[in-house]
């Protein structure tokens, strides 16, 4: 299983190429090196899915609603629209497709974050734009993890 923690500023290369941070390498090990890269469904980033991830993932997607479904179709194609294979070269470094980065406004500079089995990547200043709010993070906890237990209060 692989788990990914952290977030690192790094810099797009010359030819746009990025280093996978040490963190990461270390979770993935030496054995499988391929990733499957797409845009977020629902925030200005791409997902970055360990390939034995992905497969799970398709797992889930093949049922997913009626097979013979237009909707299920219409959900399928943009869900998988725009995503590809990329693998680590031997000094560690992975190229997405232009493609997926113009359609997110990457700079240079990009943040990538472990998000348990995925990694997100941003742009560095859409990143930093969203800031923090504690506030808005603990309602969200409270929310989805929160129980309904009498003890808590």
């Amino acid at each position: 299983m692989v788990t990914f923690i952290g977030d690192f500023e790094c810099k797009t290369d010359d030819k746009g190429r990025i280093v996978l941070p040490a963190a990461f390498k270390k979770a993935v090990g030496k054995d499988e090196l391929r990733f499957v890269v797409k845009k977020h469904l629902f925030d200005n980033c791409l997902v970055i899915y360990h390939y034995s991830h992905w497969e799970e993932e398709l797992g889930r997607l093949r049922h997913v609603g009626k097979f013979y479904s237009q909707k299920r179709s219409i959900f399928l194609r943009g869900f998988f629209k725009g995503s590809a294979e990329i693998t680590l070269d031997g000094n560690g470094r992975f190229l997405v497709p232009r493609r997926l980065m113009e359609q997110i406004g990457v700079g240079k500079d990009v943040v990538l974050i472990g998000i348990d089995r995925y990694i997100e990547l941003w742009d560095r200043d859409a990143y930093n734009a969203m800031g923090d709010n504690p506030e808005e993070l603990a309602g969200l906890a409270e929310l989805l993890m929160g129980g309904d237990s009498p003890d808590e209060d």
